[in-house]
């Protein structure tokens, strides 16, 4: 079956269904919706690519569906249990309520595993996060440069990073930027 048909109109988000407002996905919706209305005889079909790229939740996903189901815009599923055309009425909704509760099972579990994973990270004394570009003697030697008046740009050229995969280059000017702010927030006297 090709995800793609002619006539079809396409939309793509690229962020996280956890994300609250889906920009694109809120343009997809309203496109079928006022399909159907125009042409209220036409079939309209609303294509996902997967079940948790519609929504996370259990309760948001069978919202989405009665959704689509009250306009009469069918959805359909490209990948996973549901994999085709899915049926509103019937054992196609209750098998949708089952995989949207399995879905939103699963996503409970990643994220308690993920959480297990960075505790234990940090009992052995990992943390994660990019690695520290600036050490504390680069930052003090920042902060006695700019106090001599050298312009932030300067500062950054003077500068050398001494670890990691930028090792030998320049801290970007944002960079400097960041370390005297922080100077700013820590100071009272400032």
């Amino acid at each position: 079956m090709p995800w793609w048909r002619p006539g079809a109109t396409r939309f793509s988000e690229k962020i996280s269904t956890r994300v609250k407002v889906r920009p694109e996905f809120v343009k997809a919706m309203d496109f079928a919706r006022t399909i159907k209305k125009a042409v209220p005889h036409q079939r309209v079909i609303f294509t996902v690519q997967e079940m948790k790229r519609l929504g996370r939740g259990a309760a948001e996903l069978l919202t989405i569906a009665e959704d689509l189901r009250h306009h009469d815009i069918q959805l359909e599923l490209l990948t996973g249990p549901l994999q085709g055309a899915y049926d509103s009425s019937g054992h196609g909704a209750a098998l949708f309520a089952f995989f949207a509760g399995m879905a939103e099972s699963e996503r409970e579990y990643i994220r308690e595993k993920s959480l297990e994973g960075q505790a234990s990270a940090r009992e052995r004394g990992r943390h994660g996060g990019r690695p520290k570009v600036v050490d504390d003697d680069m930052a003090t030697y920042a902060r006695s440069l700019r106090a001599d008046g050298v312009p932030v740009p300067q500062i950054a050229q003077k500068l050398v990073i001494t670890s990691g995969k930028n090792k030998g280059e320049h801290p970007s000017v944002a960079t400097v930027y960041r370390i005297l702010a922080e100077d700013d927030v820590t100071d009272p006297t400032a």
